[in-house]
């Protein structure tokens, strides 16, 4: 099996199960992390294209899509302690670990924490996320930004209208949509749902708060590559860019490309052109 459909399971490690969408393919293993209140099928465009040079398997991380929503284990150390079981348990050697937004740092946690068991890392569009780095942040003002929406009595076919008047609205397919809308399920009153919890959602925004990527950085010793996403109808704030800026002085081993075009669900929105950059990277590693 390689490209096309994936093949869903769980790994299950000790504490807990996490849903695999498994590309098959041969070659380097390629693990994909996916973002905060996402899910693995948000690689369903990019990983077809990865697993025609590699092994790629996505996972839905703690909290998120169908893995277990335990209430507790949201911080760093955990959720990166949750992904190196997994890829031994799927006998992934030495894995390219990409990560998108939150699930960017995670990547970023895994290769500082293990050294030596990861091959390389892409960052899209996070693995600098620091908001206790903006000017003027309390944990209080961090609370309150970065909360979720509060949905209330919506509509599966109400988040699907939201979608199309999105940031991804001029690049939105039915497959886009239903990706997007697969973030919820339908509970039993009849309404739209995330998968991720309000309460869980909040306990990582302040493992988030109190995340130091600079200080991770230095102890990452695979190549790096940080890909940031600009655009010219939404320019990056100075903080992004200062942080990203930062990574690439960081990373011993690591580079900073800037997506120009790009909103944030680069995966989204342009998979062609970075499984492209990935598997570019990837020929270059050891």
């Amino acid at each position: 099996m390689s490209g096309g459909l994936p093949r869903d399971g769980v790994v299950t490690l000790d504490d807990i199960r996490l849903r695999r969408r498994d590309w098959g393919g041969q070659g380097r293993p390629v693990l994909l992390l996916h973002g905060l209140a996402s899910h693995s099928g948000i690689w369903d465009l990019t990983a077809p294209l990865l697993a025609a040079q590699g092994r790629v398997v996505a996972l839905d991380l703690r909290g998120h899509g169908k893995s277990d929503k335990p209430g507790h284990g949201y911080d760093f150390d955990t959720v990166a302690g949750d992904v190196k079981r997994a890829w031994g348990a799927l006998g992934l050697e030495r894995p390219l670990l990409v990560g998108h937004s939150w699930g960017g740092n995670v990547a970023l946690h895994c290769a500082a924490a293990c050294p030596g068991l990861v091959s390389g890392l892409v960052m899209v569009d996070g693995g600098f996320i620091e908001p206790s780095a903006n000017p003027g942040w309390t944990w209080e003002r961090a609370e309150a930004e970065l909360a979720p929406p509060r949905f209330g009595r919506v509509t599966l076919e109400a988040v699907t209208q939201r979608i199309r008047r999105g940031a991804l609205a001029p690049y939105a397919t039915p497959e886009i949509e239903g990706i997007i809308a697969s973030n919820f399920h339908v509970a039993a009153d009849g309404f739209a749902k995330p998968n991720l919890s309000r309460e869980n959602h909040m306990k990582i925004v302040r493992a988030l708060w109190e995340h130091k990527p600079s200080l991770l950085f230095p102890r990452v010793r695979c190549p790096a590559l940080v890909l940031a996403a600009r655009n010219a109808k939404d320019p990056p704030s100075e903080t992004k860019a200062r942080l990203v800026s930062q990574a690439g002085a960081l990373l011993p081993r690591g580079r900073v490309r800037w997506l120009e075009d790009s909103i944030h669900d680069v995966p989204l929105q342009r998979p062609r052109d970075l499984a492209r950059i990935i598997l570019d990277f990837a020929q270059t590693l050891p």
